[in-house]
């Protein structure tokens, strides 16, 4: 039951990606179809059915904007583990998260400011603003899509390669 599903909005566009005990409720239910399936079963003491990798909602919902929660992790899958200084991967442990626009000079703990940096350069970097300590972001801060973070996210939460068509991945 560790297997993640990827939910399609009725006009099939990605909107979230689910747990397989949630999934088939939602078929169950009636309340989504299965688009993609595996070759794998699950049963029960009546019935079985395929497990289902894809699954697209009967009704279009409408969803006013999706926004990703802002956490620790999510910038780290944001920035893709990388310094955004010194443009090296490194493990979570090994990563801070840095304030481009230092929080004693008014700075927010907001997506548009917060990038992932090493201990070495967020430490180098202090309590200045990039242009005075001469760092500048490998790219601008700003939160992610939710098509943006599923695209980034699908490595980290047991992407499967039926979902490929469904998020536009080469």
């Amino acid at each position: 039951m560790n297997t993640s599903v990827l939910v399609l909005n009725a006009s099939y566009e990605a909107i979230n990606v689910c747990n397989l005990r949630r999934a088939v409720k939602m078929i169950v239910k009636g309340a989504a179809r299965m688009e993609e399936v595996s070759d794998r079963q699950i049963h029960s003491p009546t019935a079985s059915m395929p497990i289902p990798l894809v699954i697209r909602l009967v009704t279009y919902v409408h969803i006013p904007h999706c926004v990703v929660k802002f956490s620790r992790k999510n910038v780290f899958i944001r920035d893709q583990y990388t310094c955004q200084y010194c443009h090296t991967n490194f493990p979570p442990a090994l990563l801070t998260l840095d304030h481009v626009t230092p929080r004693s000079r008014g700075g927010a703990t907001v997506w548009e400011n917060v990038a992932t940096a090493c201990k070495k350069c967020n430490t180098k970097k202090g309590n200045q603003t990039p242009y005075e300590a001469r760092m500048f972001t490998k790219r601008s801060p700003k939160a992610p899509s939710i098509l943006t973070y599923l695209h980034l996210n699908r490595h980290f939460r047991g992407y499967d390669p039926a979902w490929k068509k469904y998020l536009y991945i080469k």
